[in-house]
Protein backbone atom coordinates (compact mmCIF):
# COMPACT_ATOMS: atom_id res chain seq x y z
CA UNK A 1 0.00 0.00 0.00
CA UNK A 2 1.13 3.52 -0.72
CA UNK A 3 2.28 5.64 2.19
CA UNK A 4 2.54 9.41 1.95
CA UNK A 5 5.57 10.07 4.14
CA UNK A 6 8.81 11.06 2.45
CA UNK A 7 10.52 8.38 4.49
CA UNK A 8 10.73 5.18 2.45
CA UNK A 9 7.93 2.75 3.23
CA UNK A 10 8.97 0.47 6.08
CA UNK A 11 11.54 2.89 7.51
CA UNK A 12 11.22 3.67 11.20
CA UNK A 13 11.39 6.99 12.97
CA UNK A 14 14.21 7.45 15.47
CA UNK A 15 13.29 5.58 18.64
CA UNK A 16 10.94 3.13 16.92
CA UNK A 17 11.65 -0.56 16.57
CA UNK A 18 10.43 -2.64 13.64
CA UNK A 19 7.28 -4.60 14.41
CA UNK A 20 8.00 -8.35 14.54
CA UNK A 21 5.97 -10.65 12.35
CA UNK A 22 2.96 -12.04 14.22
CA UNK A 23 2.72 -15.69 15.19
CA UNK A 24 1.10 -17.89 12.57
CA UNK A 25 -2.28 -19.22 13.69
CA UNK A 26 -2.77 -22.81 14.71
CA UNK A 27 -4.85 -24.97 12.40
CA UNK A 28 -7.72 -24.82 14.88
CA UNK A 29 -7.75 -21.02 14.96
CA UNK A 30 -7.35 -20.74 11.21
CA UNK A 31 -10.24 -23.13 10.63
CA UNK A 32 -12.44 -21.27 13.12
CA UNK A 33 -11.79 -17.87 11.51
CA UNK A 34 -12.36 -19.26 8.03
CA UNK A 35 -15.70 -20.65 9.24
CA UNK A 36 -16.61 -17.17 10.48
CA UNK A 37 -15.62 -15.74 7.11
CA UNK A 38 -17.70 -18.31 5.22
CA UNK A 39 -20.76 -17.48 7.29
CA UNK A 40 -20.11 -13.78 6.70
CA UNK A 41 -19.92 -14.42 2.96
CA UNK A 42 -23.33 -16.10 3.03
CA UNK A 43 -24.75 -13.23 5.09
CA UNK A 44 -23.32 -10.67 2.66
CA UNK A 45 -25.42 -12.11 -0.16
CA UNK A 46 -28.62 -11.31 1.72
CA UNK A 47 -27.42 -7.79 2.52
CA UNK A 48 -26.38 -7.13 -1.09
CA UNK A 49 -29.99 -7.43 -2.24
CA UNK A 50 -31.62 -5.77 0.78
CA UNK A 51 -33.66 -2.67 0.01
CA UNK A 52 -32.84 0.70 1.48
CA UNK A 53 -36.02 0.54 3.56
CA UNK A 54 -34.93 -2.77 5.07
CA UNK A 55 -31.42 -1.54 5.86
CA UNK A 56 -32.61 1.77 7.30
CA UNK A 57 -35.16 0.06 9.53
CA UNK A 58 -32.41 -2.24 10.77
CA UNK A 59 -30.10 0.71 11.52
CA UNK A 60 -32.82 2.35 13.60
CA UNK A 61 -33.38 -0.93 15.41
CA UNK A 62 -29.64 -1.22 16.14
CA UNK A 63 -29.64 2.29 17.59
CA UNK A 64 -32.60 1.52 19.84
CA UNK A 65 -31.04 -1.77 20.95
CA UNK A 66 -27.79 -0.07 21.95
CA UNK A 67 -29.57 2.52 24.06
CA UNK A 68 -31.73 -0.16 25.66
CA UNK A 69 -28.59 -2.11 26.57
CA UNK A 70 -26.75 0.91 28.03
CA UNK A 71 -26.38 -0.54 31.54
CA UNK A 72 -25.04 -3.84 30.21
CA UNK A 73 -22.58 -2.15 27.85
CA UNK A 74 -21.32 0.39 30.40
CA UNK A 75 -20.79 -2.38 32.96
CA UNK A 76 -18.73 -4.39 30.46
CA UNK A 77 -16.79 -1.28 29.52
CA UNK A 78 -15.99 -0.63 33.19
CA UNK A 79 -14.26 -4.03 33.29
CA UNK A 80 -12.12 -3.04 30.30
CA UNK A 81 -11.25 0.32 31.87
CA UNK A 82 -10.30 -1.26 35.19
CA UNK A 83 -8.03 -3.73 33.42
CA UNK A 84 -6.54 -0.94 31.31
CA UNK A 85 -5.66 1.20 34.31
CA UNK A 86 -4.10 -1.79 36.04
CA UNK A 87 -1.96 -2.37 32.94
CA UNK A 88 -0.81 1.26 32.82
CA UNK A 89 -2.78 2.27 29.74
CA UNK A 90 -2.30 5.97 28.90
CA UNK A 91 -5.05 8.47 29.57
CA UNK A 92 -5.40 9.15 25.84
CA UNK A 93 -6.09 5.49 25.09
CA UNK A 94 -8.39 5.18 28.10
CA UNK A 95 -10.38 8.09 26.68
CA UNK A 96 -10.74 6.22 23.38
CA UNK A 97 -11.83 3.14 25.28
CA UNK A 98 -14.42 4.81 27.50
CA UNK A 99 -18.15 4.35 26.95
CA UNK A 100 -20.76 6.11 29.06
CA UNK A 101 -24.48 6.78 28.58
CA UNK A 102 -23.81 10.08 26.80
CA UNK A 103 -21.36 8.51 24.35
CA UNK A 104 -23.72 5.60 23.69
CA UNK A 105 -26.50 8.04 22.86
CA UNK A 106 -24.14 9.80 20.42
CA UNK A 107 -23.11 6.45 18.89
CA UNK A 108 -26.78 5.48 18.49
CA UNK A 109 -27.56 8.87 16.96
CA UNK A 110 -24.80 8.28 14.41
CA UNK A 111 -26.62 5.11 13.31
CA UNK A 112 -29.82 7.10 12.93
CA UNK A 113 -27.95 9.66 10.83
CA UNK A 114 -26.67 6.83 8.65
CA UNK A 115 -30.24 5.70 8.08
CA UNK A 116 -31.07 9.18 6.78
CA UNK A 117 -28.22 9.19 4.25
CA UNK A 118 -28.69 8.09 0.62
CA UNK A 119 -28.02 4.42 -0.11
CA UNK A 120 -24.81 4.16 -2.17
CA UNK A 121 -25.74 0.75 -3.58
CA UNK A 122 -27.10 1.07 -7.10
CA UNK A 123 -25.83 4.62 -7.56
CA UNK A 124 -24.99 5.35 -11.21
CA UNK A 125 -21.32 6.34 -11.51
CA UNK A 126 -21.38 6.86 -15.27
CA UNK A 127 -23.09 5.51 -18.36
CA UNK A 128 -23.22 5.83 -22.12
CA UNK A 129 -24.55 4.30 -25.30
CA UNK A 130 -21.93 3.04 -27.74
CA UNK A 131 -22.20 3.58 -31.52
CA UNK A 132 -23.17 -0.10 -31.87
CA UNK A 133 -26.17 0.42 -29.58
CA UNK A 134 -24.79 -1.24 -26.43
CA UNK A 135 -25.96 0.59 -23.31
CA UNK A 136 -23.32 0.80 -20.56
CA UNK A 137 -23.82 1.59 -16.88
CA UNK A 138 -21.28 1.56 -14.08
CA UNK A 139 -23.06 1.25 -10.72
CA UNK A 140 -22.01 0.96 -7.09
CA UNK A 141 -22.27 -2.46 -5.47
CA UNK A 142 -21.23 -3.77 -2.04
CA UNK A 143 -17.69 -5.02 -1.43
CA UNK A 144 -19.03 -8.21 0.17
CA UNK A 145 -17.20 -9.00 3.42
CA UNK A 146 -15.24 -6.34 5.27
CA UNK A 147 -12.64 -7.08 7.93
CA UNK A 148 -11.76 -4.55 10.65
CA UNK A 149 -8.72 -4.79 12.92
CA UNK A 150 -8.60 -2.00 15.50
CA UNK A 151 -7.52 -1.12 19.02
CA UNK A 152 -9.27 0.14 22.17
CA UNK A 153 -12.14 1.75 20.25
CA UNK A 154 -15.49 0.10 21.07
CA UNK A 155 -17.27 2.90 19.20
CA UNK A 156 -15.64 1.56 16.03
CA UNK A 157 -17.49 -1.72 16.59
CA UNK A 158 -20.77 0.12 16.11
CA UNK A 159 -19.52 2.43 13.36
CA UNK A 160 -18.20 -0.51 11.34
CA UNK A 161 -21.39 -2.51 11.77
CA UNK A 162 -23.59 0.42 10.77
CA UNK A 163 -21.54 1.44 7.76
CA UNK A 164 -21.26 -2.16 6.59
CA UNK A 165 -25.01 -2.69 6.88
CA UNK A 166 -25.95 0.50 5.04
CA UNK A 167 -23.49 -0.27 2.22
CA UNK A 168 -24.73 -3.87 1.95
CA UNK A 169 -21.68 -5.60 3.43
CA UNK A 170 -21.08 -8.13 6.19
CA UNK A 171 -18.28 -7.31 8.64
CA UNK A 172 -15.83 -9.33 10.74
CA UNK A 173 -14.38 -7.46 13.71
CA UNK A 174 -11.15 -7.89 15.63
CA UNK A 175 -11.24 -5.19 18.29
CA UNK A 176 -8.29 -6.12 20.48
CA UNK A 177 -7.95 -7.25 24.07
CA UNK A 178 -8.25 -3.74 25.56
CA UNK A 179 -11.96 -3.55 24.66
CA UNK A 180 -12.72 -7.27 24.71
CA UNK A 181 -15.68 -7.21 27.11
CA UNK A 182 -17.19 -4.06 25.61
CA UNK A 183 -17.02 -5.48 22.10
CA UNK A 184 -18.36 -8.86 23.16
CA UNK A 185 -21.50 -7.30 24.58
CA UNK A 186 -21.94 -4.80 21.73
CA UNK A 187 -21.64 -7.47 19.02
CA UNK A 188 -24.17 -9.65 20.84
CA UNK A 189 -26.62 -6.73 21.07
CA UNK A 190 -26.20 -5.90 17.37
CA UNK A 191 -26.55 -9.51 16.22
CA UNK A 192 -29.76 -9.98 18.21
CA UNK A 193 -31.18 -6.77 16.75
CA UNK A 194 -30.37 -7.87 13.19
CA UNK A 195 -32.06 -11.23 13.71
CA UNK A 196 -35.13 -9.47 15.09
CA UNK A 197 -35.27 -7.48 11.83
CA UNK A 198 -35.12 -10.62 9.71
CA UNK A 199 -31.50 -10.08 8.66
CA UNK A 200 -28.66 -12.57 9.26
CA UNK A 201 -26.96 -12.27 12.64
CA UNK A 202 -23.74 -13.38 10.94
CA UNK A 203 -23.64 -10.00 9.20
CA UNK A 204 -21.74 -8.74 12.27
CA UNK A 205 -19.26 -11.13 13.87
CA UNK A 206 -16.26 -10.83 16.17
CA UNK A 207 -13.10 -12.94 16.25
CA UNK A 208 -11.72 -11.37 19.42
CA UNK A 209 -11.79 -14.71 21.20
CA UNK A 210 -9.09 -15.99 18.85
CA UNK A 211 -6.62 -13.26 19.83
CA UNK A 212 -3.70 -12.25 17.66
CA UNK A 213 -3.68 -15.58 15.88
CA UNK A 214 -7.23 -14.87 14.80
CA UNK A 215 -6.19 -11.50 13.42
CA UNK A 216 -3.48 -13.17 11.32
CA UNK A 217 -5.97 -15.74 10.06
CA UNK A 218 -8.26 -12.88 9.03
CA UNK A 219 -5.39 -11.23 7.16
CA UNK A 220 -4.93 -14.47 5.20
CA UNK A 221 -8.61 -15.12 4.39
CA UNK A 222 -8.22 -14.01 0.79
CA UNK A 223 -11.22 -15.00 -1.31
CA UNK A 224 -13.59 -14.84 1.64
CA UNK A 225 -12.76 -11.38 2.99
CA UNK A 226 -12.90 -8.72 0.28
CA UNK A 227 -11.36 -5.73 2.08
CA UNK A 228 -9.41 -5.31 5.32
CA UNK A 229 -9.22 -2.00 7.19
CA UNK A 230 -6.72 -1.59 10.04
CA UNK A 231 -7.42 1.27 12.42
CA UNK A 232 -5.05 2.07 15.25
CA UNK A 233 -1.42 2.82 15.98
CA UNK A 234 1.50 2.72 13.57
CA UNK A 235 2.63 -0.74 14.67
CA UNK A 236 -0.80 -2.25 14.03
CA UNK A 237 -1.15 -0.65 10.61
CA UNK A 238 2.38 -1.65 9.51
CA UNK A 239 1.77 -5.23 10.60
CA UNK A 240 -1.52 -5.55 8.71
CA UNK A 241 -0.13 -3.95 5.54
CA UNK A 242 2.93 -6.20 5.63
CA UNK A 243 1.28 -9.50 6.53
CA UNK A 244 -2.10 -9.40 4.81
CA UNK A 245 -2.92 -11.27 1.62
CA UNK A 246 -6.40 -9.69 1.70
CA UNK A 247 -6.59 -6.28 -0.02
CA UNK A 248 -5.97 -3.53 2.57
CA UNK A 249 -6.99 0.11 2.76
CA UNK A 250 -4.28 1.73 4.83
CA UNK A 251 -5.61 4.09 7.47
CA UNK A 252 -3.04 6.47 8.83
CA UNK A 253 -1.57 7.45 12.10
CA UNK A 254 -2.10 11.13 12.71
CA UNK A 255 1.07 13.17 12.87
CA UNK A 256 -0.95 16.28 12.01
CA UNK A 257 0.57 19.76 11.73
CA UNK A 258 -0.68 23.29 12.40
CA UNK A 259 1.34 25.98 10.61
CA UNK A 260 1.05 29.62 11.71
CA UNK A 261 1.91 31.77 8.71
CA UNK A 262 3.44 35.25 8.82
CA UNK A 263 0.06 36.97 8.43
CA UNK A 264 -1.86 34.84 10.96
CA UNK A 265 -3.90 36.58 13.62
CA UNK A 266 -3.34 35.49 17.22
CA UNK A 267 -7.09 35.62 17.89
CA UNK A 268 -7.62 33.03 15.14
CA UNK A 269 -4.48 30.93 15.48
CA UNK A 270 -4.53 30.21 19.22
CA UNK A 271 -8.10 28.81 19.30
CA UNK A 272 -7.37 26.66 16.23
CA UNK A 273 -4.19 25.36 17.86
CA UNK A 274 -5.88 24.58 21.18
CA UNK A 275 -8.82 22.86 19.53
CA UNK A 276 -6.52 20.85 17.27
CA UNK A 277 -4.34 19.73 20.18
CA UNK A 278 -6.55 19.52 23.25
CA UNK A 279 -10.14 18.88 22.13
CA UNK A 280 -9.46 15.12 22.28
CA UNK A 281 -5.84 14.05 22.50
CA UNK A 282 -6.26 10.32 21.83
CA UNK A 283 -7.53 10.63 18.26
CA UNK A 284 -5.76 10.56 14.91
CA UNK A 285 -6.87 14.06 13.85
CA UNK A 286 -5.34 15.76 16.90
CA UNK A 287 -2.40 18.06 16.08
CA UNK A 288 1.02 16.79 17.16
CA UNK A 289 3.30 19.51 15.73
CA UNK A 290 3.09 23.31 15.66
CA UNK A 291 5.17 25.24 13.12
CA UNK A 292 5.41 29.04 13.40
CA UNK A 293 6.79 31.45 10.80
CA UNK A 294 9.73 33.37 12.29
CA UNK A 295 8.09 36.72 11.45
CA UNK A 296 5.06 35.75 13.57
CA UNK A 297 6.95 33.98 16.35
CA UNK A 298 7.60 36.99 18.62
CA UNK A 299 3.94 37.91 18.78
CA UNK A 300 2.28 34.50 18.45
CA UNK A 301 4.41 32.05 20.41
CA UNK A 302 4.29 33.66 23.88
CA UNK A 303 0.48 33.68 23.78
CA UNK A 304 0.26 30.21 22.25
CA UNK A 305 2.73 28.63 24.68
CA UNK A 306 0.98 30.23 27.65
CA UNK A 307 -2.34 28.82 26.41
CA UNK A 308 -0.80 25.37 25.95
CA UNK A 309 0.64 25.55 29.46
CA UNK A 310 -2.77 26.42 30.88
CA UNK A 311 -4.21 23.40 29.07
CA UNK A 312 -1.55 21.15 30.63
CA UNK A 313 0.30 20.47 27.37
CA UNK A 314 3.97 19.43 27.55
CA UNK A 315 6.02 21.28 24.93
CA UNK A 316 8.94 19.78 23.01
CA UNK A 317 10.54 22.64 21.10
CA UNK A 318 13.56 23.90 19.23
CA UNK A 319 15.92 26.55 20.63
CA UNK A 320 13.97 29.48 19.16
CA UNK A 321 10.78 28.19 20.75
CA UNK A 322 12.48 27.87 24.13
CA UNK A 323 13.78 31.44 23.89
CA UNK A 324 10.25 32.82 23.44
CA UNK A 325 8.57 30.64 26.08
CA UNK A 326 7.18 32.12 29.32
CA UNK A 327 9.67 31.91 32.18
CA UNK A 328 7.55 29.35 34.03
CA UNK A 329 7.22 26.99 31.04
CA UNK A 330 9.84 24.29 30.60
CA UNK A 331 10.47 23.49 26.92
CA UNK A 332 11.93 20.03 26.42
CA UNK A 333 14.50 20.05 23.59
CA UNK A 334 12.87 18.48 20.53
CA UNK A 335 14.53 15.62 18.65
CA UNK A 336 13.83 13.89 15.35
CA UNK A 337 11.71 11.42 17.29
CA UNK A 338 9.44 14.28 18.38
CA UNK A 339 8.95 15.56 14.83
CA UNK A 340 7.77 12.13 13.70
CA UNK A 341 5.75 11.16 16.77
CA UNK A 342 2.03 10.71 17.23
CA UNK A 343 1.83 11.58 20.94
CA UNK A 344 -1.86 10.81 21.56
CA UNK A 345 -1.36 12.76 24.77
CA UNK A 346 -1.11 16.32 26.08
CA UNK A 347 2.24 16.82 24.34
CA UNK A 348 3.23 18.78 21.24
CA UNK A 349 6.36 19.45 19.20
CA UNK A 350 6.98 23.12 18.32
CA UNK A 351 9.39 24.61 15.76
CA UNK A 352 10.02 28.12 14.48
CA UNK A 353 10.62 28.07 10.71
CA UNK A 354 12.16 30.75 8.53
CA UNK A 355 9.46 30.74 5.86
CA UNK A 356 6.65 28.81 4.18
CA UNK A 357 9.16 26.79 2.15
CA UNK A 358 10.75 25.46 5.33
CA UNK A 359 7.35 24.66 6.83
CA UNK A 360 6.32 22.71 3.73
CA UNK A 361 9.62 20.80 3.69
CA UNK A 362 9.30 19.95 7.38
CA UNK A 363 5.78 18.60 6.86
CA UNK A 364 6.80 16.63 3.77
CA UNK A 365 9.59 15.01 5.76
CA UNK A 366 7.65 14.06 8.88
CA UNK A 367 3.96 13.86 8.04
CA UNK A 368 1.97 10.65 8.22
CA UNK A 369 -0.17 12.02 5.38
CA UNK A 370 -3.28 12.59 7.48
CA UNK A 371 -4.20 16.29 8.00
CA UNK A 372 -2.32 19.60 7.87
CA UNK A 373 -3.69 23.06 8.70
CA UNK A 374 -2.45 26.53 7.77
CA UNK A 375 -3.55 29.67 9.61
CA UNK A 376 -3.07 32.68 7.36
CA UNK A 377 -4.68 35.79 5.85
CA UNK A 378 -2.53 35.53 2.72
CA UNK A 379 -4.26 33.88 -0.23
CA UNK A 380 -1.00 33.05 -2.01
CA UNK A 381 0.34 31.25 1.07
CA UNK A 382 -2.82 29.22 1.50
CA UNK A 383 -2.86 28.27 -2.18
CA UNK A 384 0.77 27.11 -2.03
CA UNK A 385 0.12 25.12 1.15
CA UNK A 386 -2.85 23.39 -0.45
CA UNK A 387 -1.10 22.70 -3.76
CA UNK A 388 2.32 21.61 -2.51
CA UNK A 389 1.35 19.29 0.35
CA UNK A 390 0.05 15.83 -0.41
CA UNK A 391 -1.77 14.77 2.73
CA UNK A 392 -5.29 13.36 2.60
CA UNK A 393 -6.83 16.54 4.06
CA UNK A 394 -5.57 20.14 4.00
CA UNK A 395 -7.28 22.70 6.24
CA UNK A 396 -7.13 26.45 5.74
CA UNK A 397 -7.92 28.46 8.87
CA UNK A 398 -9.64 25.51 10.54
CA UNK A 399 -8.89 22.91 13.20
CA UNK A 400 -7.45 19.53 12.25
CA UNK A 401 -10.23 17.99 14.36
CA UNK A 402 -12.67 18.46 11.47
CA UNK A 403 -11.13 15.54 9.56
CA UNK A 404 -13.96 13.20 10.42
CA UNK A 405 -16.61 11.43 8.41
CA UNK A 406 -19.47 12.76 10.48
CA UNK A 407 -18.11 16.33 10.40
CA UNK A 408 -17.77 16.04 6.60
CA UNK A 409 -21.40 14.98 6.32
CA UNK A 410 -20.53 11.41 5.34
CA UNK A 411 -22.06 9.81 8.43
CA UNK A 412 -19.90 7.74 10.74
CA UNK A 413 -16.57 6.77 9.20
CA UNK A 414 -14.75 3.46 9.15
CA UNK A 415 -11.36 5.17 9.16
CA UNK A 416 -9.22 7.89 7.60
CA UNK A 417 -7.40 6.56 4.56
CA UNK A 418 -3.92 7.98 3.99
CA UNK A 419 -3.24 5.91 0.90
CA UNK A 420 -4.09 6.88 -2.68
CA UNK A 421 -5.80 3.75 -4.00
CA UNK A 422 -9.61 3.41 -3.95
CA UNK A 423 -10.25 5.68 -0.96
CA UNK A 424 -8.58 8.71 0.63
CA UNK A 425 -9.50 10.75 3.68
CA UNK A 426 -12.62 9.93 5.75
CA UNK A 427 -14.11 6.65 4.54
CA UNK A 428 -17.88 6.76 4.48
CA UNK A 429 -20.50 4.70 2.70
CA UNK A 430 -19.28 5.26 -0.86
CA UNK A 431 -15.78 4.07 0.03
CA UNK A 432 -17.20 0.73 1.20
CA UNK A 433 -18.55 -0.07 -2.23
CA UNK A 434 -16.95 -1.11 -5.49
CA UNK A 435 -18.50 -0.89 -8.95
CA UNK A 436 -20.00 -3.23 -11.50
CA UNK A 437 -20.41 -2.64 -15.23
CA UNK A 438 -23.82 -3.57 -16.67
CA UNK A 439 -24.09 -3.86 -20.45
CA UNK A 440 -27.45 -4.17 -22.21
CA UNK A 441 -27.63 -5.16 -25.84
CA UNK A 442 -30.04 -6.39 -28.50
CA UNK A 443 -28.08 -9.24 -29.98
CA UNK A 444 -24.85 -7.38 -30.83
CA UNK A 445 -21.76 -9.48 -31.53
CA UNK A 446 -18.22 -8.19 -31.82
CA UNK A 447 -17.00 -8.06 -35.42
Amino acid sequence: MTTLSNRPAGDTVSGETPTPSPTAPTDAVADAVLDVARRAKVASRSLATATRATKDAALLALADALVAATDEIVAANAEDLERGRANGTSEGLLDRLTLNPERLVAIADALRELAALPDPVGELVRGSTLPNGLRLRQVRVPMGVLGMIYEARPNVTVDAAGLALKSGNAVILRGGSAAARSNEVIVAVLSRALLAQGLPGDAVQSIDRYGREGAVALMHARGLVDLLVPRGGADLIRTVVRESTVPVVETGTGNCHVYIDESAEISVGVPILLNSKTHRVGVCNAAETLLVHSAAADSFLPAALAALREAGVVVHGDARTAALAPADLEVIPATDEDWGKEYLALEIAVRVVDDLDTAIEHIRTWTSGHTESIVTRDLASSERFVAELDSAVIMVNASTRFTDGQQFGLGAEIGISTQKLHARGPMGLGELTTTKWIVNGEGQVRP
